[in-house]
């Protein structure tokens, strides 16, 4: 442990002459992060391209991280573990920090189940650089869509750390923005991010 701080007191951060609010003034609109959280089966990934696509359309730099496809990937050696579910919300915040220094508005869509490792995600950004959407949807219907699988097989005893069945989901106490997917639409729910993103962040200038 000792010589790890040692190597690390070694590392200087080397400043860039451009800076986050030069890329922002480039891309013509302010960069953040949109996590989005919820059970699996709630309609997190969906939302998230849906809302992607329209970001795009009206002009603005977008990228989606989806939490399937990181695990192919950058977070293909974790496993469904607390400790390494906890590595996942951190390597990937991590990697949208680097978005939004870019000047990008990055979305997340991952179950991030514990409210301590979102936290841990959101202090990496300044204020308003980090909005968190509550993607609810209740088990029982999440379970009724079930559109991989992985409710059934959980339920089998196929699959031993399933979050809302052998593992636990903690819901957001305070996101800046509830969906509830039981009883909206997918544009009804783009929609609403929309408006949180016009009126609240004020995402483009003329906004």
């Amino acid at each position: 442990m000792e010589d790890n701080k040692n190597e690390t007191s070694n590392i200087v951060w080397h400043q860039s002459d451009i800076t986050k609010e030069d890329r922002q003034k480039l891309h013509g609109h302010k960069s953040l992060m949109i996590w989005f959280t919820g059970l699996s089966g709630s309609g997190k990934s969906t939302i998230a391209n849906a809302l992607q696509h329209e970001l795009y359309k009206d002009g603005s730099s977008v990228y989606l991280l989806d939490g399937d496809n990181l695990r192919h990937g950058i977070n293909r050696n974790l496993t469904f573990t607390e400790e390494d579910r906890k590595e996942n919300v951190r390597r990937t915040a991590e990697v949208g920090k680097l978005f939004v220094d870019a000047g990008v508005v990055v979305l997340a869509a991952l179950i991030s189940p514990y409210a301590a490792d979102r936290e841990q995600a959101r202090i990496l950004f300044e204020p308003e650089e980090f909005v968190e959407v509550y993607v609810k949807c209740s088990l029982q219907e999440c379970e009724k869509r079930d559109p991989k699988g992985l409710y059934k097989r959980a339920r089998l005893g196929e699959i031993k750390q399933f979050t809302g069945i052998s593992q636990p989901y903690e819901e957001p106490q305070n996101p800046e923005i509830t969906i509830d997917t039981t009883v909206m639409s997918v544009k009804e729910c783009v929609q609403e991010i929309q408006s949180y993103l016009k009126n609240k962040i004020h995402l483009r200038e003329e906004e």
